[in-house]
């Protein structure tokens, strides 16, 4: 059973690495999501040539106040499908919030409860003095920054038309009181069809940190909507045992023309 810590680590987890280039996520500034928009993902395991519906995701944003500027605040909760509670259940919220100006994240917070595990995790930045603070400890970290969840929204915002398939990007980012240098690769355009229907999209590959789910490697694809929101339409992986699907299923206050869908289903 896919834990929703490993959708969101599913999202961008990535193997650690040294990169050459421009780094966007120093650059780059939203023009992608906006106060009140609304996604909903639909994880998918397979084990012997059959899909099932593992779990759900949520993710919502708000726009607040925070220490006299605007934060937007994201939140992600999973759950695992209500027919598979008995077996294993899960009830996990990340937050994070970033800074509506310098798309840099204030703060990161997690709750997990899966299973009897239960976990919670509360970082502060401060990235005028590059510290970051968990666990009452500080944490040296490079400028921009991001968590993992920050990280997510901040890549939705580069501009994919720059690069050339095989291109890498660059970002830092503070887990688990460590620091990852990492990267994307950007693999080109191409159509795909999910269940929503057809879509034009941007191709682009994580590599994996070799760990309890993932075997690492450039086994991951991601691709988001080739327009303007930069929206994550599938991902798929294999991992340990069998392989897992993560399908974007509703959406809602996007903040541009959902231009990249050819056709509905």
């Amino acid at each position: 059973m896919l834990r929703f810590s490993g959708l969101i680590l599913l999202l961008f987890q990535l193997v650690v690495n040294r990169v050459h280039g421009q780094n966007d996520f120093c650059s780059a500034r939203n023009t992608s999501f906006k106060e009140g928009e609304k996604l909903t993902f639909r994880v998918y395991y397979n084990m012997s040539f059959i899909w099932i519906n593992a779990g759900n995701a949520h993710f919502t944003t708000t726009l607040e106040d925070v220490n006299g500027h605007k934060d937007y605040h994201i939140t992600g909760d999973g759950k695992t499908a209500s027919s598979y509670e008995w077996f294993y259940k899960v009830n996990d919220r990340y937050e994070t919030y970033i800074n509506a100006e310098t798309m840099s994240p204030d703060r990161f917070v997690r709750n997990v409860h899966e299973g009897s595990t239960k976990i919670h995790q509360d970082v502060l930045f401060d990235h005028k003095n590059g510290v970051a603070t968990s666990d009452k400890k500080n944490y040296i970290i490079p400028k921009c920054t991001q968590d993992v969840l920050s990280a997510i929204y901040f890549a939705r915002n580069i501009d994919y038309n720059k690069y050339k398939p095989g291109d890498k990007i660059p970002f830092n980012m503070f887990l688990d009181n460590q620091l990852y240098s990492l990267y994307i690769k950007y693999m080109g355009k191409e159509e795909i069809e999910t269940k929503m229907g057809t879509y034009r999209s941007i191709k682009i590959v994580p590599l994996l940190i070799s760990g309890t789910i993932f075997s690492g490697g450039e086994k991951m694809i991601v691709w988001v909507s080739d327009d303007n929101n930069h929206l994550p339409l599938r991902v798929e992986s294999p991992i340990l045992v069998g392989s897992i699907k993560v399908d974007l299923m509703e959406y809602a206050n996007l903040r541009n023309p959902f231009t990249s869908q050819i056709s509905k289903k």
